[in-house]
């Protein structure tokens, strides 16, 4: 029910619910910014522009999980948020040899949050962590938005 009352509220904002619902997405929460997207645009919203406030709000639940990360204690990040120890430490190895790198993969559904969360744990460099974030976020949603043009939904 408040799931529903959630996507209500985005829907009824637009952009800037889009960029909510993708900042949603983009953390540590369990949320479809895919759906919003979806239905945004079959609602006759531009599809430009909801990749652009998509892109922004999704980077920003990653600086979010990113700081979470750099922040906390790594003890609370495995009960607070869900994440199994296993799980976070494979991915912690993996950017360990990957670097910022990795960070073109955080829009990738389960191991995103978890890759974002490693980003900050290392305290890889922050500037190179956003951008490589951003440009894996804005392809996800350009390759969205290229389906929905392409299929005319």
């Amino acid at each position: 029910m408040l799931l529903l009352g959630i996507t209500s509220v985005i829907i009824e904002y637009g952009y800037v619910g889009m960029m909510l619902a993708a900042f949603l997405a983009g953390s540590f929460i369990p949320f479809s910014s895919e759906a919003i997207l979806t239905g945004l645009y079959a609602g006759g919203l531009d599809l430009s522009m909801l990749v652009l406030f998509s892109t922004v709000g999704n980077v920003l639940g990653g600086v979010f999980n990113y700081f979470i990360g750099r922040l906390c204690n790594e003890g609370w990040v495995y009960r607070l948020f869900r994440i199994k120890e296993e799980k976070l430490e494979v991915t912690k190895e993996k950017v360990r040899r990957r670097g910022a790198w990795m960070g073109l993969l955080s829009w990738l559904p389960l191991i995103g949050t978890a890759i974002t969360i490693a980003l900050g744990i290392l305290r890889v460099n922050f500037a190179k962590s956003l951008l490589s974030m951003a440009v894996g976020k804005f392809l996800r949603y350009v390759v969205l938005g290229l389906v929905l043009w392409l299929t005319g939904a």
